[in-house]
């Protein structure tokens, strides 16, 4: 038992040291974020940071993906907004188990799966709108409120202090690795410019200006909500929203994972993970989480690639809470700043710029749509939904234009209708207007050796033309079904009558009935 403990959080690809100080680095960069999106939804910032504390920590142990990370995100932060205002933060509570419910049930009926229907340009938008909402979002640390309570843009000795620090920061980031890994750059960033501020007496904005940290352990609480059907509907559109952000968020983060790390991580495991972990902390007051792209990068570039790493970023961000807060409070957000604007720079898919000239432009059209709704709406279950409807929409379209038919004449007067490309509801006008009732012979075969009925457009369409050939006296054959249209066929046998080829060796003759 103590050695299958020890094997589930043991490191596989990357030394202890590495997982450590990567998880470390999280945590730091994990305060920041929590106390923000905590803000946003308008509730005390340690709702955002115990809400970080408990889903990093359950889905790293039992996640699909070792080594993402999982919190308090913005994504769920904007739906919960209008249910915190209209009902209060119990309701909010109350919804968040409810989502969460909504995710296992995601994940214990396998469709985590879904995931793979998403195409690369749909990713590629999804990736590159999401740095730059990373990137825009650091914006706001360059804002600061004059005497008269008014919000404006820095100046002067303020804003080049800022950009300096900024700098210094990101240049440590990049420069570092070249001379030494025994420490992550991001994590030596933050101490050097921490460091630098403290020591150097320099007036600049720091943690502690956002929101205090400290606090004492979660505490288990129950939604003080009626437990009635009227709860319940007020409650599920925004469960129901923000799980399927979450999942979305979180699955598109495990796939970019993967591709980074050249690993395979369960989608639907992952499922339950987020699920399990919205329930609890739900029961524990916090406001819903799922998987953070940001942080994810930051932890897979600075070393970590196993579970170690994400327990260690949730074990570090209790104890900044509970013994370090007044320390953690000094680091100045110019550091975390130029941390995130690395991170937005790495998440960017530079190479997507390179293929605009050498993919379709259908592609390019949804990689832009995808990213403009992200960046504008902040929605990204919606962005992605949209990408994926297109792109169907341009598949559909595209083979709906490749049904082709030859026709010959046999030796027996019968005419053959070679046809060619997928039979669906795209194509089956198409596909209808190659024949000719009136003008040919008593009996034509429609071959379909390549093609294939997918759906039941598909079948209608075959049936139709049956009925079309009937009205006239003349007989309609088909022959060459694969198994799968074979399948289809036989299930709708009882509204949808074909003829089949007696020397088809797949198929029995069927008797020449046809549905009036």
């Amino acid at each position: 038992m103590t050695q299958a403990f020890y094997n589930l959080f043991r490191p596989k690809e990357a030394n202890i040291k590495d997982e450590v100080l990567s998880g470390l680095t999280v945590a730091l960069a994990l305060v920041p974020e929590a106390v923000a999106f905590s803000l946003i939804a308008g509730v005390s910032p340690l709702i955002g940071l115990y809400t970080a504390f408990i889903i990093g920590l359950i889905t790293s142990i039992l996640g699909g993906r070792p080594g993402m990370i999982s919190g308090a995100t913005g994504a769920i932060a904007v739906v919960v907004v209008a249910l915190v205002i209209d009902h209060g933060v119990e309701y909010l509570f109350a919804a968040v188990v409810l989502m969460g419910l909504i995710q296992i049930l995601v994940g214990v009926l396998k469709l985590g799966k879904l995931i793979r229907l998403v195409p690369h340009p749909v990713m590629f938008g999804f990736v590159n709108g999401l740095a730059i909402i990373i990137f825009t979002a650091q914006f706001a640390q360059f804002k600061t409120v004059n005497a008269q309570g008014v919000t404006e843009w820095m100046s002067g000795t303020p804003l080049f202090l800022m950009l300096a620090l900024v700098l210094v920061t990101m240049l440590i980031i990049k420069y570092l690795p070249m001379l030494t890994k025994v420490i992550p750059s991001a994590l030596a960033a933050i101490l050097v410019v921490t460091l630098i501020v403290i020591f150097g007496g320099l007036d600049t904005r720091t943690v502690g200006d956002m929101a205090s940290i400290s606090g004492g352990l979660p505490q288990f609480h129950i939604p003080m909500v009626s437990l009635s059907m009227e709860t319940f509907w007020i409650i599920l559109p925004y469960s129901a929203i923000m799980a399927g952000v979450g999942l979305i968020e979180s699955l598109l983060t495990l796939t970019l994972v993967d591709e980074i790390t050249e690993t395979r991580g369960s989608g639907n495991k992952e499922c339950i993970a987020q699920g399990v972990a919205n329930v609890t902390t739900g029961f524990f007051g916090g406001m819903g989480g799922c998987a953070m792209i940001g942080q994810s990068l930051i932890n897979v570039n600075a070393g970590g690639r196993n579970r170690l790493s994400g327990i260690v970023a949730a074990l570090g961000l209790l104890t900044f809470i509970l013994f370090f807060s007044s320390y953690i409070e000094m680091v100045p957000m110019a550091a975390l700043v130029g941390l995130m604007f690395m991170v937005a720079i790495g998440t960017f898919e530079w190479a997507s710029l390179r293929v605009f000239r050498k993919v379709p432009k259908s592609d390019v059209l949804v990689m832009i749509l995808v990213t403009l709704v992200t960046v504008f709406l902040h929605n990204l279950a919606l962005a992605v939904l949209i990408g994926v409807i297109i792109a169907a929409l341009v598949f559909a379209w595209k083979n709906s234009k490749m049904i082709r038919a030859r026709k010959r004449m046999d030796e027996n007067g019968i005419k053959h209708y070679e046809i060619f490309g997928p039979l669906f509801f795209a194509s089956v006008t198409a596909f209808g207007e190659k024949f000719d009732p009136i003008n040919d012979p008593d009996e034509i075969i429609i071959d379909f050796e390549e093609s294939r009925i997918v759906d039941h457009s598909g079948l209608e369409a075959v049936h139709k033309v049956t009925e079309r050939y009937s009205k006239v006296g003349k007989t309609v054959y088909v022959r060459h079904l694969d198994s799968s249209s074979k399948a289809l066929l036989h299930k709708a046998s009882s509204i949808i009558h074909v003829n089949y080829k007696e020397d088809d060796p797949n198929f029995i003759h069927a008797d020449e009935k046809v549905l009036k």
